[in-house]
């Protein structure tokens, strides 16, 4: 009998973080029976391997040269023999309960294709902090509202939280193997136009905060920062050919993959010298998408914390403007005075260590 769940883990060099990630599987609330686990090693050279053995028959790995997230997911896809298919880093590790909480949603409605949920961060000291909706969320990319509504709660849709049914991710086919990383925003944005997409309340993954993350740069070098800018620029290209060959409305096309374009042009001026009016001109529109419903007050304070990109080259600017934001009194100042909660989320919040 076919799994009824096939949950599918990218690795490469998780040696420290593998065991966990697969035990988190193995201790779900679900039959053993009903799911099968497959681990993409993705050319791993430190000790992954050998934990990956002490699980036996418990798990199957695929071992291949070493290609970047897209590569392992075209690996690991097609070999996957459930009806859903759910993903996990193999640096994560999942919450009690996710696989139930997934599957009672994908058989609440057969037009669910996609579900994603809140995680729990876990920064390098330990301290937790809860990433939730305020409330379940449901949309599909079929109008400017609901790509905007995407936009906005892309986030709780990344790798370790996001989970398909196995007819959607056939009906997108490969990844693009210049996408070493974001590969799955690729995956999750053109589910989105095939299918409905539901996001959980709960926080059901742990996703792990570490030196050697290959998706969080704010402690990286210029080398980092630029193969993050370079993926993301080539993300949006893949993601405008196939809303083009879908014949998605302009507006939808803009909001989903200007959002894209907008953060890769955001880490290039961070390493280069760019010219102001670049820098204003990006940061104008990044505050559009992530500020919607801004306040005139706030617009034009926005306005005035932009004055110093006239004059300074965009990579002195980001730096005057991290040093800034970084300062332990502006940042008590800002929230006593100003204190911003995007209008979509209910908790981002420093918990417990």
């Amino acid at each position: 009998m076919a799994p009824s769940v096939s949950v599918l883990i990218d690795t490469y060099n998780h040696e420290r973080f593998i065991e966990q990630a697969v035990r988190s599987v193995l201790e779900q609330d679900f039959p053993a029976a009903e799911r099968e686990i497959i681990v993409v090693d993705d050319g791993s050279t430190d000790g992954t391997p050998e934990v990956l053995r002490k699980f036996g028959s418990q798990i199957r790995v695929l071992r291949k040269a070493n290609g970047g997230q897209a590569s392992a997911f075209n690996a690991g896809i097609p070999e996957c023999a459930g009806e859903i298919v759910a993903f996990l880093d193999g640096d994560d590790w999942w919450a009690a309960g996710k696989l139930r909480a997934v599957m009672e949603s994908f058989g609440a409605d057969p037009t669910i294709g996609l579900v994603g949920h809140g995680i729990t961060e876990v920064l390098r000291d330990g301290t937790e902090r809860q990433h939730v909706l305020r409330e379940p969320a449901r949309f599909r990319l079929d109008s400017a509202a609901a790509a905007r509504e995407f936009r906005l709660r892309k986030g709780l849709l990344g790798t370790s939280r996001m989970a398909y049914r196995a007819p959607v991710l056939r009906r997108i086919g490969r990844v693009p193997e210049t996408l070493i990383i974001q590969a799955d925003e690729y995956l999750f944005t053109l589910a989105g136009l095939f299918a409905d997409v539901v996001i959980r309340r709960e926080p059901l993954t742990y996703y792990r905060l570490h030196e050697a993350n290959a998706f969080q740069i704010t402690s990286g070098g210029a080398g980092a920062l630029r193969k993050k800018s370079l993926v993301l620029k080539a993300l949006a290209g893949e993601l405008q050919k196939i809303f083009e060959r879908e014949h998605v409305a302009r507006e939808i096309t803009e909001a989903v993959v200007t959002a894209v374009q907008v953060e890769s042009e955001m880490i290039r001026l961070e390493i280069e010298n760019g010219l102001p009016w670049e820098t204003i001109a990006t940061e104008w529109v990044n505050y559009r998408i992530t500020h919607e419903k801004a306040s005139l007050v706030r617009r034009f304070l926005k306005g005035v914390s932009l004055l110093p990109a006239l004059v300074l080259p965009s990579r002195a600017y980001f730096g005057f403007r991290k040093r800034v934001t970084t300062n332990s009194v502006y940042r008590q100042a800002r929230m006593r005075w100003l204190p911003f909660s995007p209008d979509h989320l209910g908790g981002n919040t420093a918990e417990r260590r």
